[in-house]
């Protein structure tokens, strides 16, 4: 045979698509859409009536899940828009180091390290402040197209 050898990069990706399609006329307030390649949250649409070539078109006023911003788009109502897959999942907050990662405990009982803290100031006086009072905290972790954050947080501890 050959003395060539071969290497191939593998990565630990299902293949699991990061949006599905779904027609533009059939999303609504408060549905999930994405707008210039970041997954937002639909504040706003409206629906302009046929014109004389036959399209009706969304207009979609979304905020970026993750940095707040407002991004708009409009879309021929039967025309497919992507929809990301989004999941909100909470975790047990055991860790805020110095450089801003927060350290989590999963449902499994393993730990989850490769989270910053948010970039709400807010919220992350409010995690700062309940950890250092030595409160049980829970944070909810949102995660659409590859991308997590930090969106609230629970005190669970026993009074």
């Amino acid at each position: 045979m050959s003395d060539v050898e071969l290497h191939f990069e593998f990565n630990a990706d299902a293949g699991a698509s990061k949006t599905f399609p779904q027609q533009a006329g059939t999303i609504r307030k408060n549905g999930y859409i994405v707008i210039k390649n970041r997954p937002c949250k639909v504040v706003e649409v409206s629906t302009s009536k046929t014109g004389k070539h036959g399209h009706a078109k969304c207009h979609f006023v979304g905020i970026d899940v993750f940095t707040g911003k407002k991004l708009e788009d409009i879309v021929p109502s039967s025309h497919n828009c992507d929809v990301p897959h989004v999941s909100r999942t909470d975790y047990q907050l055991i860790d805020i180091s110095e450089d801003g990662f927060v350290s989590l405990l999963t449902e499994s009982g393993t730990t989850k390290d490769d989270l910053r803290l948010p970039s709400d100031e807010n919220l992350v006086a409010q995690i700062k402040d309940g950890f250092a009072e030595g409160k049980d905290l829970v944070v909810s972790v949102m995660s659409a197209m590859g991308e997590e954050q930090i969106s609230s947080l629970k005190d669970i501890g026993k009074n």
